[in-house]
Parts: structure tokens; sequence; C-alpha cells
């Protein structure tokens, strides 16, 4: 399991430690892992972009710490968007998870996103992977770092510096200039470059 220290640093970090991680759920179908290939990381009161820039409440308690933790948000009123908190307790911070490749039975995967054309459109994208792993509301808060959990983050390899690029974060409107979103070169399951828009006028773990 990835150990818990690893993700109490800033989000910048972190983030790039996630890439090469491996986030795995029990789901009905069977078990589901998949390779963490590009991740989007937040902040809290200086990132205007995060749900927690205005502090704490109710709904982005879990962004406060402990790390390790599950932040899960609907989007668009149609999907939902997994992150892991950051950072010490009481600091806010999360990183989105963007997209994976799938190391578990691709027959299952196939069976959890049948409508996905390539292998590489299983988990590319946020709402994508966290279908995928079949993430909602229910499971927010969950310890990751926890292998009794039914999501858990499984350290990778840490990857070579030379095989990380970063750029602007996907379909943000505010804080769109900051190049936090981190991503493995040549991987075919990063997600498309965005710019932020008025649909796109959300914040984000």
């Amino acid at each position: 399991m990835l150990d818990r220290s690893e993700l109490a640093i800033d989000v910048l970090p972190a983030a790039e430690r996630l890439l090469g991680c491996v986030l795995e759920a029990d789901t009905p179908d069977g078990t589901v892992a998949v390779r963490l290939v590009e991740v989007e990381a937040y902040r809290g009161a200086d990132d205007a972009a995060s749900h927690s820039h205005r502090g704490r409440t109710p709904r982005n308690a879990v962004m406060f710490g402990p790390a390790g933790h599950l932040y899960v948000y609907f989007v668009y009123g149609m999907h939902f968007c997994a992150n892991v908190s950051c950072l010490s307790e009481g600091e806010a911070g999360a990183v989105l998870f963007r997209a994976g490749e799938v190391l578990s039975d691709p027959g299952v995967a196939r069976v959890r996103r049948p409508t996905a054309r390539t292998d590489a459109e299983l988990a590319r994208g946020p709402a994508r992977l966290a279908s995928l792993l079949g993430l909602g509301r229910e499971d927010g808060g969950t310890d990751l770092t926890d292998p009794s959990s039914r999501v858990r983050l499984v350290a990778g390899e840490p990857v070579a510096p030379s095989a990380i690029r970063r750029g602007p974060r996907v379909g943000v409107a505010a804080a769109a200039e900051l190049p936090w979103r981190f991503w493995l070169d040549g991987s075919p399951a990063v997600s498309a470059y965005r710019a932020g828009g008025k649909r796109s006028r959300r914040r984000t773990g």
C-alpha cells in the first residue's frame, strides 16, 4: 500500500508521486485496477480552482485531512470524480485522479465500461475512471492506504522524472494558467487537453 506519509506533503510532489501508482477497487464484477497516468493537483485557500478555496464545509471536509482519504464529488449533474487528500491534517489539498491504464482483467473492465471503443478509453478522463472503479458519493472518506478498504492505493515504482510532463489543468475557468496537471509521456490513456470555459466553471479537488 502507498504509505500515508507519501501523501502528507504538498500537492505538487504528491501528484508526481502518484503517477505509476495503482488504484484498485472491489466491484460487483470483480476487482478492477488501474495504473495512474494522469493527475491534477489542487490546494486550498491559495487555489481559486479548488473546492476548498473558501474554507471548510461539510462537503469538502475530507480535503482537510488526514492525507490518503478519498474525496468524491459530483459534476455536471452526471458524473462522479475522485481525488485523494494530501498535505498535513488541517491543511486543504487533494490530487484528482484523471486517467489510468487498466492492469486487471480487461474482460471485467469491458463489462463495466461497455461503451469504451478502445482499451485506452476505459479510464481516460476522471469521470470514466470513477465509473470503471464504481466510485460514488458513498465512498467519500475511504482510507485508500488501508488494505481492508474497498478502494485502495498501491505504491508503484516511482517513475523517472524524464517521463513526467506537466501543463495547465483541464477544463477549469479559475487559475487555469497553473501547470498543475501531471501525466506520463506516451501513455495512450492520457486525456486530451481542453481549456476552461463557461460550461467548465467548476472547482475541483
